[in-house]
């Protein structure tokens, strides 16, 4: 297969991700409680708004990579594992914030070759900021580069993480690993986007994040951009398999060896 032209791309999706944004917006504007429907566990909400931007999303990326499949959170399209290239999309990620008004949100989109992230497009929906990175460069917000936080001990760290939705088995050791980094960090913010979490990382807003019972299409793309950021991004055993494996910790270099320690020594004792 003919090689792609990853730069000319990125300029398309962060045009799409503008377009699907602004419908999103708009739609937030007068949005309509009653038009949610229950998915498949408890918490986990879906609105019309949702499935009509990942369709948009889908017909616009299949005509600028026709021979790509698709991993999506919605399903509005045969999902795929199998092709060479593979968009992973989350059409809305934060979609309890959406529906209840609160204003962080976005649109993940990122572009797998084989098994290697090879673009990476957060979309903050509101503050109409893009976070974007493609293989072999840097890592931008808008038209700025961005770069992970300096800060260079956990002690002066703010990190982010999030609650898994439904009753997990490890509920309980998750809350102890979130009370000790209270206990030696500056805080810990709860955003309601995974995505938006990473692209924080990334820009230096935040100096890491972890969680657990992750999607694929919660952090192809963030993740990504972390590591064009000069950030670093492992599961919690610290290894590669963030992106599929459901768990990971993503920090600048100094604070995520400090962070994984400490998830670890709970983590896998309780294992």
């Amino acid at each position: 297969m003919a090689a792609i032209d990853l730069k000319n791309i990125q300029r398309n999706v962060n045009a799409i991700c503008e377009e699907v944004g602004e419908f999103i917006r708009i739609e937030g504007a007068s949005f309509d409680l009653t038009r949610i429907e229950q998915k498949n566990s408890f918490n986990n909400l879906v609105s019309y708004v949702d499935k009509e931007a990942e369709r948009k999303l889908v017909a616009a990326l299949h005509k600028i990579l026709p021979e790509a499949g698709f991993i999506t959170e919605e399903g509005t399209v045969e999902q795929s594992k199998q092709k060479e290239y593979n968009w992973i999309i989350d059409p809305l990620d934060g979609t309890t914030n959406f529906l209840h008004g609160l204003p962080i949100f976005a649109i993940s989109i990122g572009l797998t070759r084989g098994d290697q992230t090879i673009l990476g497009d957060v979309y903050h929906i509101i503050r109409k900021e893009c976070f974007h990175a493609i293989e072999g460069g840097q890592a931008y917000c808008n038209d700025q580069v961005i770069r992970v936080s300096p800060v260079k001990t956990l002690g002066e760290s703010l990190l982010a993480t999030g609650f898994p939705y439904y009753h997990s088995a490890k509920k309980d050791v998750y809350l102890d690993i979130i009370k000790e980094f209270l206990e030696k960090s500056h805080g810990i913010r709860r955003l309601g986007s995974a995505a938006i979490d990473l692209a924080y990382v990334a820009c230096g807003r935040l100096e890491g994040f972890f969680e657990y019972n992750l999607n694929p299409w919660d952090v192809a793309a963030g993740t990504f951009i972390v590591q064009q950021a000069g950030g670093t991004v492992t599961d919690f055993r610290g290894g590669n398999n963030f992106i599929f494996g459901g768990e990971l910790c993503a920090g600048n270099s100094h604070v995520h060896p400090e962070m994984l320690q400490l998830i670890q020594h709970k983590w896998h004792n309780h294992q």
